[in-house]
């Protein structure tokens, strides 16, 4: 039976980018908990976020990760996924969590859309302040730590294999 292979880290740093490659060469399917949040309620992140609040989206978000139940997968969380104990007990049962490690300056140079993106953080709060707080989750929840700043995606998910395949 294949493990999975699930994918946490900060919005912007690579999950779904990578996560879609490192499965094909994997000939692993691709599972990326955002969608799985947006078809369960017919609606963006954003709008989840708006019309429930962020304990709301949080809690549902925990709900729908505790509940997976695949095989032989490449699982790419949204960056709020560590926030759920249930969560991340059951993606630590079912897979290998990898953590994908970038600076604040690159996650901050790339993430210019956090309104319309939905990213999940309290109102009043910096990003730095987010990048700040989630950092001892990941590495709390990870089995692995890909420290990717500088690497292209391809870079990033060679690393990825060679992590796993130790």
């Amino acid at each position: 039976m294949k493990k999975n292979i699930v994918l946490i880290g900060m919005p912007a740093s690579g999950k779904s980018t990578a996560g879609v490659i490192l499965a094909k060469e994997m000939k692993y399917n691709f599972y990326d908990t955002d969608l799985l949040l947006q078809a369960e309620t017919d609606m963006t992140l954003a709008e989840i976020i708006r019309e429930r609040g962020l304990d709301g989206f949080l809690k549902l978000e925990d709900r729908l990760l505790s509940e997976i139940n695949v095989t032989g997968c490449v699982i790419a969380t949204g960056g709020s996924a560590v926030y759920g104990d249930n969560a991340m007990a059951n993606l630590k049962k079912i897979g290998k969590v990898v953590y994908i490690k970038l600076r604040f300056e690159v996650i901050e140079s790339r993430l210019k859309n956090i309104e319309t993106r939905g990213v999940a953080m309290r109102e009043g709060t910096t990003l730095r302040e987010l990048y700040d707080e989630r950092i001892g989750l990941y590495e709390k929840y990870a089995d692995t730590v890909i420290e990717a700043d500088g690497l292209n995606t391809e870079q990033t998910v060679q690393i990825i294999k060679e992590s796993l395949a130790k």
